[in-house]
């Protein structure tokens, strides 16, 4: 009956010990192979972002060879006479010595050169001093050439493939890829292209041909033998622990039942796992001092215990906060936060701190505590975020894997943050002048409307157009126009308030967006703009001295009018303004003219 006893309680406490350590260990060989395979498609991702971007700058340069190319020739003295005598030997004889160049004469059927097919184009005016003697335009083909050139100086690795896409059809690779593509632009996705599987990235479209864009692939089957290794070897290594746990447990289990056969009950109730049974101790006699030493195994075992499980609390914490972090990953402020807060709890750091920037300092725990100092600069290419500096009594080399690995996370999270405000910045400014565009413009409308109809408060539109603009262009060049746009729009952002909004609309068309101003004062800040336009004066073609005005049309907002009709009250305005001789303000009921 004993013998069955003691070979039970064996038995149980070597499956106690298996259990024990099995949970905390699949918990680990769980967490960290999803780690591991999320870390081998990020690498992939990153990688093919970076070789997106250096590919995208290498066709850029291209692109840029061409207008410069074309650009030369077109100052060139001697073609240009050529092209005025519509020379069409000499002009063919200039053109072998440019590729992907061809020349049309103005006003005439005159085309001399190859004209290209699916190609990028710059096209350069030639002027002489008799007008416009016609253009040259210089292309970059999208084939096979123009790939497999900005492919080599791209970091892709040598299973990565770079494509052109025309719509969702390749058109050219390096290496060689055919099929199609339906992938939108700006995401990683896993797809399949002629029945082979690939991580995919899009990049915007290029050149003037709707649907064109370069990709970048690599076959998602070496991401997945490098995830199945790295599950491989934690699963051997989950498999070593066991079998040593067990050993272990065997070894211990068969000497506490050796020792413990005459302490009766309260042994065997603890080894069934109730810990918090203790052996009673009586006298000083060797039995005693076994209890003793029992007693202060089970409570060192309970002990052991609190920390496994406090070490499973830092893990859940991390994980929560790394799961934070990517979901904020377009707000600074939180995801600096969440950094350091994940470092603390991930390093068992006493403090941690994390300089953004000359004045921003973010700081988790005791900002004077002392200790060993582990500081990490957070770099992703060649954007520096600054450095999370952790301080402890001591961090083992796991705690400064797994803050390294904090610190790369973080940099990738934060450059994606930068990039989104960039991308934000440039979908509501104008690129020419810096003012609002059109979208932002639209938007500002319906919501100011709203505002005024909600406080009643008063508000006011003005649109304004360059008086004979297009003449401008024609005879002086884009050049001279484009300086009178960004001119134009340094005299709005010089003449509004800080709480108006100042707009191009479109061409040589402009919005001011007046909050709180009626139609009068709108009229009256119209009317400065006019005179401090027509003060200025710009340099033209041959040095030629431009004088640019311009026309307002002034509508105020009533209630019960939508974005629509106060846009066509003032548009009405504008034309009026127009018809009636230009330069001058007038307001949508002709009560005041300026």
């Amino acid at each position: 009956m004993r013998g069955v006893g003691v070979g039970s309680f064996k038995f149980k406490l070597v499956v106690y010990f298996l259990l024990l350590s099995l949970l905390p260990i699949a918990a680990a060989f769980w967490g960290f192979a999803s780690v591991a395979g999320q870390s081998a498609t990020r690498r992939v991702d990153s990688r093919l972002q970076a070789g997106l971007r250096a590919s995208l700058a290498g066709y850029q340069e291209k692109v840029d060879a061409a207008q410069a190319s074309a650009a030369r020739l077109a100052r060139n003295r001697a073609f240009q006479v050529e092209l005025q005598r519509r020379d069409v030997a000499a002009l063919t004889a200039a053109l072998g010595k440019a590729a992907n160049v061809y020349v049309v004469a103005s006003g005439h059927a005159l085309h001399v050169g190859r004209r290209p097919g699916l190609a990028a184009q710059r096209q350069v005016a030639v002027f002489t001093p008799t007008g416009l003697a016609g253009t040259v335009t210089a292309f970059v083909p999208f084939d096979a050439a123009l790939v497999k050139s900005v492919r080599a100086r791209s970091s892709l690795a040598g299973v990565d493939a770079l494509v052109l896409v025309h719509g969702s059809r390749i058109v050219a690779s390096s290496p060689n890829v055919a099929g199609r593509l339906p992938l939108g632009v700006g995401q990683t996705q896993t797809v399949t292209v002629s029945g082979t599987r690939y991580r995919a990235l899009v990049g915007p479209p290029v050149g003037e041909i709707s649907g064109v864009r370069f990709a970048v692939l690599s076959p998602q089957s070496l991401i997945d033998s490098a995830n199945a290794s790295s599950r491989n070897r934690l699963l051997l290594g989950l498999l070593a622990s066991l079998a040593l746990v067990s050993l272990v447990a065997f070894f211990e289990g068969r000497s506490i039942v050796r020792t413990l056969r005459g302490l009766g009950e309260a042994a065997h109730a603890i080894a069934r796992g109730r810990l918090s049974e203790r052996v009673p101790v009586r006298g000083k006699d060797e039995f005693a001092l076994l209890g003793v030493a029992f007693n202060d195994m089970a409570n060192q075992l309970q002990a052991r215990l609190d920390d496994l499980e406090d070490e499973r609390g830092r893990l859940r914490d991390a994980i929560t906060r790394f799961g934070e972090a990517l979901s904020a990953s377009h707000d600074v402020e939180q995801l600096l936060r969440v950094i350091v807060e994940a470092a603390v709890e991930a390093t068992g750091a006493t403090s941690a701190s994390l300089a953004a920037g000359s004045d921003e300092v973010v700081v988790n725990g005791d900002p004077t505590a002392t200790g060993e100092r582990l500081e990490l600069p957070i770099t992703a290419g060649h954007e520096t975020f600054g450095t999370l500096t952790l301080v402890g009594a001591h961090f083992t080399a796991e705690q400064r894997m797994t803050a390294s690995s904090l610190a790369s996370h973080a940099a990738i999270a934060l450059e994606n943050a930068r990039l989104h405000r960039i991308v934000e910045r440039q979908a509501l400014v104008d690129g020419l002048t810096g003012i609002a565009n059109r979208r932002q413009c639209e938007e500002a409308l319906i919501s100011e409307i709203a505002r005024a109809d909600r406080l009643a408060t008063p508000l006011t539109l003005v649109l304004a157009d360059l008086d004979d603009f297009k003449a401008i262009n024609d005879v002086h060049g884009h050049a001279t126009g484009d300086d009178v746009l960004r001119e134009f729009a340094s005299v709005l952002r010089a003449t509004v308030r800080d709480s108006d909004l100042a707009g191009r609309w479109g061409g040589e068309e402009f919005l001011l967006l007046l909050p709180g101003a009626d139609g009068v004062g709108g009229a009256q800040l119209a009317d400065r703009v006019r005179a401090s336009l027509s003060e200025r004066s710009f340099a033209g073609h041959a040095g030629v001295v431009v004088s640019v005005t311009c026309s307002f049309g002034v509508a105020q907002h009533t209630p019960g009018l939508n974005e629509r009709e106060l846009f066509a009250a003032a548009d009405r305005a504008l034309y009026r303004a127009k018809r009636e001789g230009k330069n001058r303000v007038e307001m949508d009921t002709p009560v005041r003219s300026f």
